[in-house]
């Protein structure tokens, strides 16, 4: 909250979007994907952080209760992993797969990850995961 405090009053203003973001369950890693989710709340997205070690049900219960267009997964590592494509299963089972966008990030997160679990999108990156987010939200 320390880089949110030092934006400009209004810097967030017109709302390109709902994300749900958080580092999967078993996963206590949330450094990264703090400045992920300050990053796309400064660029005009409307992020709930929904924290680290997040059962899988939460990220579902969180997108349906703030209608999230997007949810953010992180995962640490390669055990968590596991988790993000779990994420995407209980989506399709809940019917929101077609209207909530995936974006995966985490050092060992990958695009050919991303792909195989069926995530819209990686990110490597704070920063790339703004500019996917925008491109895939706009």
């Amino acid at each position: 909250t320390a880089l949110k405090d030092l934006m400009p009053e209004g810097a967030s203003g017109s709302k390109l979007g709902v994300i749900v973001n958080g580092t999967v369950e078993g996963d206590v890693h949330d450094i990264g994907k703090a400045i992920v989710s300050t990053m796309l709340q400064s660029a005009g997205f409307e992020v709930h952080d929904i924290g680290r070690d997040v059962p899988i049900k939460n990220f579902i219960a969180k997108a349906k209760e703030v209608n999230a267009n997007m949810i953010g997964i992180s995962a640490l590592m390669t055990t968590t992993l596991q988790g993000q494509k779990d994420v995407i299963e209980l989506l399709k089972e809940e019917g929101m797969r077609d209207k909530v966008k995936v974006m995966v990030g985490g050092a060992p997160a990958t695009q050919a990850w991303a792909d195989k679990i069926g995530a819209d999108c990686y990110a490597e990156n704070a920063s790339e995961a703004v500019a996917k987010a925008k491109e895939l939200l706009a």
